[in-house]
């Protein structure tokens, strides 16, 4: 098992957020990790991914060029990458900001509005991220929920402990809104 992963937006979506969690989760799960962050020159709103790799064999290049997991948060992002994914990829498509439509028959498509679910399930615009991150770890076994929750504190300190319960019910929404589909568009 190897999940490339490529998550992609603008800074300020937390991006880096998700894939720190994910890398972290990963390697206290035991298995290989390995996380690459790639940033605009622009200090919030300009463009923001990293390359997330888990396996269970080791990591040979941190860096992602085709991934079979992709997470777009935004058009520019979308555009930019979606032509690097693999054959039967996942591809996670933040339906609130992107317009476009996924046109291959050979992957699987979610397509997630995770900024209304956030405002409007969630109450705070800014979980956005872990509504995806939530809808991610649904339809994908790359590491367990609980396990991302655990490692919270350990990624962004004991000061932001007191975001856990809404970190959680937001990826829960996430979760659900993987589940409500069914089946991949």
């Amino acid at each position: 098992m190897e999940h490339k992963i490529l998550m992609a937006g603008f800074g300020g979506q937390g991006i880096m957020a998700m894939g720190q969690l994910v890398t972290y989760a990963g390697m206290v799960e035991g298995k290989q990790v390995s996380w690459m962050p790639s940033y605009g020159p622009e200090m919030r709103g300009g463009s923001a991914n990293c390359s997330v790799i888990v396996s269970d064999r080791p990591v040979g290049s941190p860096t992602v060029n085709m991934f079979n997991i992709g997470v777009f948060m935004n058009q520019v992002a979308f555009d930019k990458f979606i032509e690097n994914a693999e054959k039967d990829a996942h591809i996670f498509v933040n339906s609130s900001l992107i317009e476009s439509k996924v046109d291959r028959d050979d992957v699987h498509v979610y397509y997630i509005p995770v900024n209304e679910i956030a405002q409007e399930k969630i109450g705070n615009a800014r979980t956005a991220n872990m509504v995806m991150l939530g809808s991610i770890l649904e339809a994908v076994d790359i590491v367990d929920r609980n396990t991302v929750m655990d490692v919270f504190t350990k990624v962004f300190g004991e000061k932001r402990a007191k975001l856990k319960p809404i970190n959680d019910q937001a990826m829960q929404a996430g979760a659900d809104a993987i589940n409500e589909q069914k089946t991949p568009a």
